[in-house]
């Protein structure tokens, strides 16, 4: 059987419902910690508690301690499938950190969970065991990081938090699973094309993300620069697109030397330089914003902060967005 390692962190995965109160919170053990002889006939099982954090809690700091965590394990202990128990708010921004910047085929599955371990309907061990199945399947290993929830397989890259609280929150807009797991198995019907990773040692730099809206304009970039501020991710309108004011705003920000990441508000499509008005993307790119291919926000801040590590030059940061 293949040398598997479950890596806690925290979440709801690992939380109890208060019977009196309603309030959901850490747990002094975790619940999931001793469930490896359910698992025992699927896999060999070694278990580590890392972190005891709720999602909210977790920083690009601890994320790379993870990603730390896990190459070494690889490389000293032979481990053939890692696992990783997180919570939901968050996931994605790990399990996106990791496939940037985990070095390994290795299969690494993130899951977590929607409802606390002693609420009714809790899927967290549910979604521990699928995980594992994915963890040893032979056509996991070099997909990148993958996410399975709910009886599906995400790439990090495509997949969202979609809903605040339904089971079946975990959605990869656009694309959809790359595969399921079932009672027979595990089953792929999609790969990832390319996965393209960054040999970082450090996280070290300051990156803002902002949303676009009607009216905005320039006083909140003005304000952001009186920060230590190393980069700025902003969701723009549609196709890429900013109110007028706003724009000046970003050249403003571009003048000092801050390099810009654009990507749309929207959860599909991407942003492309089409519109030719003022604000719209044509003139922004022109001005010398970097267009991201496809991420959302969050996942767009991630990447910066990662890019950041390697280069600040800007038409090298847009070859990494683009791949």
């Amino acid at each position: 059987m293949k040398k598997i390692l479950i890596i806690h962190t925290g979440g709801t995965i690992s939380m109890k419902e208060d019977e009196e109160t309603g309030a959901v919170r850490p747990d002094e053990t975790h619940p999931l910690h001793d469930v490896a002889p359910p698992l025992a006939s699927l896999a060999d099982i070694y278990v580590e508690e890392l972190f005891h954090l709720p999602s909210p809690h977790m920083t690009p700091q601890e994320m790379l301690q993870l990603r730390n965590r896990i190459e070494e394990k690889i490389a000293n202990e032979q481990i053939e499938g890692i696992v990783v128990t997180h919570g939901t708010d968050t996931l994605e921004e790990t399990a996106y950190f990791l496939d940037l910047t985990a070095r390994t085929d290795v299969p690494i599955v993130v899951t977590g969970a929607m409802r606390s371990s002693n609420e009714i309907g809790a899927d967290g061990l549910y979604n521990l065991i699928s995980s594992v199945k994915v963890a040893i399947s032979d056509e996991a290993r070099g997909k990148g990081v993958l996410v399975v929830l709910n009886d599906e397989i995400h790439t990090a890259k495509n997949v969202t938090k979609t809903h605040t609280s339904n089971i079946a929150t975990f959605q990869s807009p656009q694309y959809g699973p790359i595969g399921i797991v079932t009672k027979r198995g595990v089953f792929f019907h999609h790969a990832p094309t390319k996965r393209t990773t960054y040999p970082v040692q450090t996280i070290s730099k300051n990156v803002i993300l902002l949303k676009a809206y009607a009216g905005m304009d320039e006083a909140i970039f003005h304000a952001i620069q009186t920060l230590p501020l190393d980069g700025v991710v902003i969701e723009a309108l549609g196709q890429g697109n900013l109110p007028p004011r706003a724009a000046k705003g970003v050249r403003s920000l571009l003048d000092a030397g801050i390099p810009v990441v654009l990507v749309s508000r929207c959860f599909n499509g991407i942003v492309q330089d089409i519109y030719g008005y003022e604000g719209g993307g044509k003139q922004l790119k022109e001005m010398g914003v970097i267009f991201s291919n496809g991420l959302n926000g969050q996942k767009a801040r991630i990447k910066l902060l990662v890019a950041l590590e390697i280069t600040n030059n800007p038409q090298k940061l847009q070859e990494m967005f683009m791949e």
